[in-house]
């Protein structure tokens, strides 16, 4: 799935039993996971939110009439949440259950991350989950799968993910293809799923950075420096008048609301990305002020010409973000 600020997210899982009913549940706990990936949650945060979901299904299962069969099949299922970020060139990730997926790096070396497995999802216990963050260099391979004896199988087997930096310029099908019709018949793997996926590098002229002053003369010399870089990258007058708005109307707000330091971050991808990011932890929230208000509106502004936004807590603070459609996407 895309998120902002050109991350992935990678997700795979199982859920008990077969058939009918077990695709049904998988359906169920996937819609759930795309919506909440739209709020830009931490990986462990949203395995939280997703277990709560799971119980009350498991509950609703649970108190079904007696007579209706899908009363005596428990649910509960299994997940691996993982956000990569191509800027800083790393992977983090929770799981619920036993799932970890197999690294190989460029330089053939591969290796399984070191995940504290967290409650199976639709279980009564309630553990918290735990995010771990690892280095993926450019042209790493990332295979993930729903079963943890074809995960063991391919970390310690001489199989064909050891070659896989060779299949740098050939699609990854080619590659999940091999990888499957090397699995043995007595591994036992079922149904497993299988997703593969290779990092990329960002292009550093891609990507602009400026961190700002403390003062509200910082906000004129933020909206300069946008329009200089989005003049550089050759966006349309329409989109840099719009975007330089915004950057004015963020970093007020982070001026006013938020605490130093402050960055402005642009990056050009698939989208036009606004980033400003501060050391306060207060949520911005958006509000309609009434025509006598003097102030107020910087947010409702911003989130009128972006085509989405959104906020994302990390450890030094928070980002507010906004995105906009290139006028080649249009």
């Amino acid at each position: 799935m895309t998120l902002s600020s050109a991350r992935t997210a990678l997700v795979v899982g199982n859920v008990s039993g077969r058939g009918l009913n077990a695709a049904a549940g998988m359906g169920q706990l996937r819609t759930v996971v795309r919506s909440l990936s739209a709020f830009d949650l931490s990986p462990d945060e949203l395995l939280a939110r997703l277990h709560d979901t799971a119980a009350e299904l498991a509950f609703e299962r649970a108190h079904l009439p007696l007579g209706d069969p899908l009363r005596r099949e428990a649910l509960t299922a299994d997940c691996a949440y993982a956000i990569h970020d191509p800027l800083t060139g790393t992977c983090c990730m929770a799981t619920a259950g036993y799932l970890a997926p197999v690294v190989i790096r460029p330089d053939h070396t591969m290796s399984v991350p070191d995940t504290p497995a967290g409650p199976c999802l639709g279980v009564a216990e309630d553990a918290p989950f735990a995010t771990t963050e690892f280095d993926v260099p450019a042209g790493s391979v990332l295979v993930f799968t729903s079963d943890p004896l074809v995960t063991g199988y391919l970390a310690e087997s001489s199989c064909p993910l050891r070659a896989a930096p060779d299949y740098a310029e050939r699609p990854l099908q080619e590659l999940c293809d091999d990888v499957v019709y090397s699995l043995p018949e007595g591994l036992g793997a079922g149904d497993a799923a299988l997703i593969i996926a290779r990092t990329r590098s960002f292009p550093a002229e891609g990507f602009a950075s400026r961190r700002i002053g403390d003062d509200h003369a910082s906000v004129a010399t933020a909206r300069r420096h946008a329009g200089e870089q989005l003049a550089e990258w050759g966006v349309d007058d329409a989109t840099a008048f719009n975007t330089q708005l915004i950057v004015s109307e963020l970093v007020t707000n982070a001026l006013r609301y938020g605490a130093p330091p402050i960055e402005v971050r642009l990056i050009r991808d698939r989208m036009l990305t606004c980033e400003v990011r501060d050391a306060g932890q207060a949520a911005p929230h958006l509000r309609h002020a009434r025509v006598a208000d003097e102030g107020g509106r910087g947010l409702f502004i911003a989130a009128e010409l972006a085509q989405s936004w959104g906020v994302r807590y990390v450890n030094s603070g928070k980002m507010v973000w906004t995105e906009q459609a290139l006028a080649d996407d249009r």
